[in-house]
């Protein structure tokens, strides 16, 4: 049986680090997992305030249901992750290359 470990195999399907094919793949997973810790920390700061994901979708003006997508770290956009966290009273501060810190 022959093993094939996961750089291997993402060679031999998004092709070498270095090609666009692969810095797109790298750049969107990059994002994934960015958008997910949004969420989770979303999520954690209402389970804080012991607010159910539907109330908090009463404060931020959505249904449960995006609630629910923004926790996970689906569906997330700058505006939605700033109105739950201006839902949740908590101040937010973004770091962008090039500008620095940001307040938001």
């Amino acid at each position: 049986m022959e093993i094939t470990t996961l750089q291997e195999a993402k060679d031999q399907v998004f092709g070498p680090v270095g090609t666009p094919e692969r810095d797109e793949y790298e750049r969107m997973l990059d994002d994934e997992l960015h958008a997910y810790h949004v969420g989770e920390a979303i999520r954690q700061a209402r389970e804080a305030q012991e607010l159910t994901q539907a109330e908090l979708g009463e404060r931020m003006g959505v249904q449960k249901s995006q609630v629910s997508r923004i926790e996970s770290g689906k569906s997330i956009t700058l505006a939605s992750m700033m109105r739950a966290f201006r839902a949740l009273g908590v101040q937010v501060a973004l770091e962008m290359e090039g500008i620095g810190k940001v307040a938001l």
